[in-house]
């Protein structure tokens, strides 16, 4: 941490929500402090469509925090600033050593005010020109380059200080997460459900991730992967502490009781009434899933429209449109692709048929189905449901 450091964190899209906008910035705050809190104590508000993040003390870790928070979604900018004094001398003074090192070593750069408090003597062409001739007979070496700089120079006059920064870092965007309710995530050990996860936390859902594991016919490695992905989304997603639902008395019946082309599709119709008792036992609204409409035979619209047949709550879908280079493009993004392809298998593969089903109809379910005891399955299942807390970041 250097000189008088604080973070400026912008909002996108909460600024349109009118008289919902307390309540969204109230969460946006209450997750940031959340993100915060290992590295250092923060005071956090907001204040004319951004959050101040100030430091309490000289021990926060600075780049830690500003690694957090560009992972914060409601964020759209998060600009690590200096704070000056509402006045040219003290402004010019903080941004030629604040930006020092940026300064020092770019060939141009450009400067662009920001004046919010209208009580400032210059207006915003006049701070520019101003701290520029400064900028300039600082560091002979820079020109100025309007379009294209190595280095752009920022300054805010707001309602209590001024504060100079560069070169933002881009933020997470979206909505802050729990702002739109919470939803169970099914998660698998591929690379589609956490990309997911992270779509519709993007957009203000709460994660609850549930994981089915066929013990012994999965391994413990293949449990562990996914609670590392649980714990890798986490970074994104929050509060996200997975529930790992034992399925292999579920899985030996349908290998017993069930036609072998239909394996798949009871196989995920056990689990969509699983995951909606753990959602409504859990005050969730809604269940996701990474299915991609056509990648695999249990993702045809056929397929889709039975498996969801046993639920009533609302199924959501966030990748069904996107092909699977557009969902690995994010998945590394978010850093859970490693991790995804580790060779692990999960209760999926292991029982995957020979000829699936790819239009199943809810005739050929009922037939398929006739022999279970639906509901001591599903009752037992979501009985001996296990959570884990991952490590927080």
């Amino acid at each position: 941490m250097k000189m008088n450091e604080v973070f400026l964190l912008k909002q996108g899209e909460l600024v349109l929500k009118g008289m919902n906008r307390g309540r969204f910035e109230q969460r946006l705050i209450s997750n940031i402090k959340y993100r915060l809190a290992p590295f250092g104590s923060f005071n956090v508000y907001a204040l004319q469509s951004t959050v101040y993040a100030e430091p309490e003390d000289g021990g926060a870790d600075f780049d830690a925090a500003e690694s957090a928070l560009g992972r914060v979604f409601g964020v759209v900018s998060v600009c690590r600033s200096a704070r000056a004094a509402k006045d040219m001398d003290a402004i010019t003074r903080t941004a030629a050593a604040y930006l020092r090192d940026r300064l020092e070593s770019a060939k141009t750069f450009k400067v662009e005010a920001r004046r919010s408090d209208k009580t400032f003597p210059l207006k915003s062409p006049g701070i520019c020109a101003a701290l520029g001739e400064s900028l300039l007979n600082a560091y002979p070496r820079l020109t100025v380059n309007v379009h294209k700089p190595d280095v752009t120079v920022f300054v805010e006059i707001r309602d209590r200080a001024a504060f100079v920064h560069a070169n933002p870092a881009p933020g997470a965007g979206g909505l802050p997460v729990g702002t739109a309710g919470r939803a169970v995530l099914l998660l698998s050990g591929g690379i589609d459900s956490p990309v997911a996860g992270y779509m519709m936390a993007k957009r203000g859902l709460e994660i609850l991730p549930v994981h089915f594991h066929s013990y012994p016919y999965t391994g413990e490695e293949s449990r562990q992967k996914v609670l590392k992905l649980a714990e890798i989304m986490s970074r994104w997603t929050g509060r996200a502490e997975p529930l790992t639902v034992p399925f292999t008395e579920i899985q030996e019946n349908i290998k017993k009781y069930c036609p072998e082309n239909m394996f798949t599709i009871v196989m995920r119709r056990f689990m969509m009434r699983i995951a909606e008792r753990i959602a409504i036992d859990n005050g969730c609204a809604a269940l996701i899933t990474g299915e991609s409409l056509g990648q695999v035979a249990s993702q045809t619209v056929e397929a889709m429209g039975v498996t969801q047949n046993v639920c009533e709550l609302p199924v959501l879908r966030p990748l069904a449109g996107m092909d699977k280079e557009e969902i690995v493009v994010i998945s590394r993004k978010i850093g859970t692709f490693e991790t995804s392809i580790l060779p692990y298998e999960d209760c999926c593969t292991l029982f995957t048929p020979r000829h699936p089903k790819t239009r199943p109809s809810l005739e050929m379910c009922a037939a398929a189905e006739r022999e279970f005891d639906i509901c001591g399955l599903v009752e037992r299942a979501v009985k001996s449901a296990e959570r884990t807390r991952p490590p927080r970041f």
